[in-house]
């Protein structure tokens, strides 16, 4: 079973690798539903098959693979937006520093105090990598449906560290995370489609011109 979900966490860090690297809003927004699917199967083979973590995994499913992309699905259409030309930090340069925080991750997975169980798995460096991956998405590029992707990205490296870190008790911490990020990402839309209406693109740092126009 550990060999399973280290495949899955490393197809987990390949992702996050092609979310760095990609303008292209749709191909974020699979990507960003694979990541959902990986998270739903990650409890069935990580923890005791109970019919907890099967709704665990359920629920994961639900609101990451499918509620989320249907949003930002719906989002994109009303844009008109097709991808993001220009950045505030280039694709090439993301992805060079996506090798760096990888190597961070470990560096700093392994100077913590961990269960047993975590400190031997690939978990707690992958959540630290994923979260620090939707970080950087979030401040480093203009349009909002990727600074939306950046925050549901860095909500799923904290799963992955709940999962890892707290193995007796997954299920409540995990709830109370998918809660959250579902109440976020229907905030997250609804702002979206009215900085598309005001000002007829979703680059956030246009934002100053609702300021100008008033």
């Amino acid at each position: 079973m550990r060999d399973l979900v280290d495949i899955l966490l490393l197809l987990l860090v390949l992702s996050d690798f092609l979310l760095l690297g990609t303008s292209f809003f749709r191909t974020s927004i699979k990507l960003a539903t694979a990541q959902g699917l990986l998270l739903g199967l990650l409890p069935l083979f990580d923890h005791e098959l109970t019919a907890r973590t099967v709704v665990l995994a359920l629920g994961t499913v639900a609101v990451k693979a499918l509620a989320f992309p249907r949003i930002l699905h719906y989002a994109l259409r009303e844009s008109g937006e097709r991808r993001e030309r220009e950045p505030f930090v280039g694709y090439a340069l993301s992805l060079v520093l996506g090798a760096v925080f990888l190597g961070l991750s470990f560096w700093f997975s392994s100077r913590l105090s961990l269960p047993a169980d975590a400190g031997d798995s690939f978990a707690v460096p992958a959540s630290f990598f994923t979260a620090a991956t939707g970080l950087f998405l979030f401040i480093s590029r203009r349009q909002a449906l990727h600074q939306i992707l950046g925050y549901f990205v860095l909500e799923n490296g904290i799963y992955i560290f709940g999962l890892a870190v707290v193995p007796d008790e997954p299920f409540l911490v995990e709830v109370g995370v998918l809660l959250d990020v579902l109440v976020a990402v229907f905030v997250m839309g609804f702002v979206l489609f009215h900085i598309h209406r005001h000002l007829e693109t979703a680059d956030v740092s246009q934002l100053s011109q609702l300021r100008e126009d008033r």
